[in-house]
Formats: structure tokens, sequence, C-alpha cells
């Protein structure tokens, strides 16, 4: 009976059993990585796979990429590109795709899932689905009840039911977050309609469910400037709120109380990303085109003028050059958007050197950022007059306006401009797996759950008591992450 149950070495396993294994979607790169260099069965050679690759995990990785997503919808000459700025390695390649997903979405950490996102005077964070806040709370903004106008150290939001949040947005005044149903919540100022719902007579002071979207299932949200945008999982982008320069995407300038398909992008396709300016959208589609809508001012549309646009426009200048768009970020007066090869562009008002490019000169359409490009990047975030970019490696670049410090220089005084991508030397110490930055602050957290906060915290956006602003990155504590799972 003993040997019945003899425990079996991985060496003993067959090579196929093992690529299922490696294959199976819950290893990522780095697990990868760590298994071929600490075994000889995963780093040696198989008869189970071409020659051509170096390993079995090699093997895995390949299969791993042309599964995933984000490469499978990439047409053959943008995967090559891809390929060659990998060097040829298929376990960086799988790093680059699983980096882009979740810097966008939840992060896996050593601590558990988690997500950061600023507001204006405020900051979200997501643990393990449980939502925390912190900052300024005027119009319910922060979903604590009409008695708490600031929060000093992230507190936790109360939803009505039990609901696992997997994305939040947030704007000057107001909040929307997507359960894993795919129902959505919001709360704030809802005088403009922003919250999706009719009743604008007071602030919604705690998340209340959009019922306009009941039965649509949405996987995103982005707050702009009282108005909000929801992206659906079929791929449709609705819209409410305060339309007068066309944000809403309908082709006319009537506010909608309640959320409303966009119908030109329904006829074009799926979109797989959205981002709101304060008053502009831009949509990525499936297929790596940029739409743009809303106000043109500053040259935010990317479309080389100024015109505001009522409708989804495609920017041509991604189009004509074949250029695939995987993600893009909407700040207050310029854009950025990351290619399926790991390469930045930014567009709009340069001032203070928002763009990068060396200089505080206006882009009025989408320019490569060229001092990044031997850089292989993985999330971009623009808000006022700055700039982020994460790179596959965990480090942070950023450039613009130091406003309050929230550009995490500590060398640089608070009104300096940095005109091209300089790295962030103060978390050149940790992996950065997620970054997102308000009016005057910066949140960023790492691949081992740790959070670090820089910039202004005069209305406690950073989450700490006891300082007005921080220079440099800063470590943040939340002390109900911190407690026993039993008190929990």
């Amino acid at each position: 009976m003993a040997e019945r149950y003899r425990p079996v070495s991985i060496e003993e396993l067959p090579s196929h059993l093992i690529l299922e294994i490696l294959s199976s979607r819950r290893l990522n790169a780095l697990d990868l990585v760590c298994l071929e260099l600490t075994s000889r069965t995963f780093g040696g050679s198989h008869a189970l796979y071409p020659h051509k690759f170096r390993s079995l995990v090699d093997f895995a990785a390949f299969q791993l990429c042309i599964a995933h997503s984000i490469y499978s919808r990439m047409e053959c000459s943008a995967q090559k590109e891809l390929f060659d700025r990998c060097g040829g390695k298929w376990k960086r390649i799988l790093r680059f795709l699983q980096s882009v997903e979740q810097s966008s979405d939840m992060v896996e950490t050593s601590a558990g899932n988690m997500q950061i996102t600023t507001g204006r005077f405020h900051t979200f964070l997501i643990s393990n689905s449980s939502v925390y806040s912190c900052g300024s709370g005027l119009c319910g903004v922060l979903g604590h009840g009409p008695e708490t106008t600031q929060c000093v150290t992230f507190t936790p939001i109360n939803f009505p039911s039990v609901a696992y949040v997997i994305q939040v947005s947030a704007s000057n005044n107001h909040a929307a977050f997507v359960m894993q149903s795919g129902e959505v919540f919001t709360c704030g100022d809802n005088s403009s309609f922003c919250c999706g719902h009719k009743d604008t007579s007071r602030p919604i002071s705690r998340p209340r469910l959009v019922e306009a979207l009941i039965g649509v299932p949405c996987k995103q949200v982005a707050a702009g400037l009282n108005f909000t945008v929801f992206l659906s999982r079929r791929g449709h982008v609705y819209t409410c709120g305060t339309n007068t320069l066309g944000q809403l995407g309908h082709g006319d300038t009537v506010d909608r109380p309640t959320p409303k398909v966009v119908e030109l992008l329904e006829e074009i396709g799926s979109v797989v990303q959205i981002s709101a300016g304060p008053s502009y959208v831009l949509a990525v589609t499936d297929n790596g085109a940029v739409y743009s809508f809303g106000s043109g001012s500053n040259f935010c549309l990317g479309h080389g003028e100024q015109h505001g646009e009522f409708q989804p426009r495609i920017i041509q200048t991604f189009k004509r050059k074949c250029i695939h768009v995987l993600r893009v970020s909407a700040g207050d007066e310029h854009a950025v958007a990351l290619d399926s090869s790991g390469c930045v562009y930014t567009w709009g008002k340069g001032y203070c050197g928002a763009l990068g490019h060396g200089d505080e000169i206006d882009k009025t359409t989408p320019e490569l950022l060229h001092s990044l490009k031997s850089h292989l990047a993985v999330q971009v975030c623009a808000r006022k007059r700055k700039t982020f970019v994460l790179v596959d490696d965990g480090s942070v670049y950023g450039f613009g306006w130091m406003s309050f410090g929230s550009l995490g220089f500590p060398d640089r005084g608070a009104s300096d401009k940095v005109l091209k991508p300089r790295v962030l030397d103060s978390l050149k110490s940790h992996h950065v797996s997620q970054i997102s930055t308000g009016l005057y602050h910066t949140v960023a957290v790492t691949n081992r759950g740790q959070i670090f906060g820089f910039g202004d915290n005069e209305r406690a956006q950073l989450g700490h008591e006891t300082v007005r602003g921080c220079l440099e990155p800063t470590e943040i504590f939340v002390r109900e992450l911190d407690l026993p799972e039993s008190v929990l």
C-alpha cells in the first residue's frame, strides 16, 4: 500500500504533463524564469518542442504569448517588432504582455491583488476586492456618507451588499466602481448627471448601483469632469453627464442623465480600453486604433487642430503608420499612448515639458518619445502637466512640472520643470507595478504590495496623517491591511 502512494519527483513526470502545468496560465513570467534557473527539468532539452526554443519553459512562454488576448490581436508585423524589441526572448514578451494588462487593471502582488487610482484631491485603493479611500471628501466622492468630508488615512468603503470591486476611477467630485459581477456603482456630486442617476437633488454620499446598466456587465469605467464613460464586457462604450463640448460622443451637445451607448463606436467594433480627460475621451479598439471625441482644446484629440469632435474620430497618425496602440492616458492638457512594442507617444500642450521631448512645444498629433525607445514601456499615465512611464523592469520615468514634488525628484524645486524622461532613483530599489497621479500627488504600488506616495498631502490625499507633503516617495501603511486575517 505504501508503494502505491510513493512520492514522485518532478523529474519523473512526463514532459507533456510538465508542459501542461507550465502553460496553465497560473504562472507569470517571473515564475517561469525561476523554474528554468532552478531545475534541469524545465531548462533542459526535451523532444516535445521544436529545436528553435531554448527550453521547455521557453516553449511554454511562447504558448502563453500566442494565447494572450493582447498578442493574438496584433498583426504579424507588430508581433515581429515586439519579438525583436525583446531580443527574441519569449519570457520577456510574456512579462511585457502581463505587465501591460495588470498596470491598467488589478496588479498581482505578494500581498494580494491591488489597484491604485488618484483623483484630484483623493486616492482610492483596491486590495483583494475591498476598497479604501483617503483625501478630500466633498460631495461624497470618498463614499463614506454625508458626514465625512475628509479621511486622513485609507478608510474602507462599505457597499450596500457583498461586492467584489475590480476597478475604480475618480475625477474631481465623483467616483465609479466596477464589480466582479459587472455591475457599476457611483458616488459623489450628481448635479451634472455624471453618476448616472436621474436624482440630482443631493450628492450621492455612498456608492449606489447604476440601475440603467443592469444587464450590461461592465469591465472598466473612466471618470471625466462632470461626465463618466463606461466600457462593457462586449466592448461597447456608454456615457452620461455633461455634454456641452460633445464629450459624450453622441453627435450632439445634449446632456444625458443615464448611460447611453455611443453608437458609432458600437458599429466600428470592440473597444478594449477607455480614458477620460476633463472634457474629452480616448478609446482604443481591439485592432489597435485610437478614437477621440469631445473638446479639442490643447490638441488633446490628436487630429492636428483644436476643433471639437461630437462623435468618435480615428487618430490618423496611428492608422497611417500602422501603429498598434494598447493603452492611452488622457491628461488635463495632453495625452500619452503606449504601443504594442512598448514605445510611447505624446501629444497636446507641451507646457513644463509634459510631453517629454526636451522642450515646451505643443504637439498637434502623436509623436514618438525617442528618448525612451531603448526601454520597453508597460504603462503610461498623464495628468496635470506631468507624465509617468513605467517600464518592464519596474523602473519609473517622470517628466513635466514638479508641482509640489509630485514628480518625485527631491533634488528639484517644487515648481521646476523636467523636460525629458528621468528615472525616479528613489524607487529604483523597488519593482513598481502600477502608478497613478492626481493634480499634485502621485501614488505607486510595487510587486510586493508596498504603496509609495509623494507630492502634496494638504488634503490627506497621500493617506499620511502627519505630513503636509512628500518631496520623494514615502511608504504609505494601510492599517486594515496589516491586521491578522482572523481579526478581519
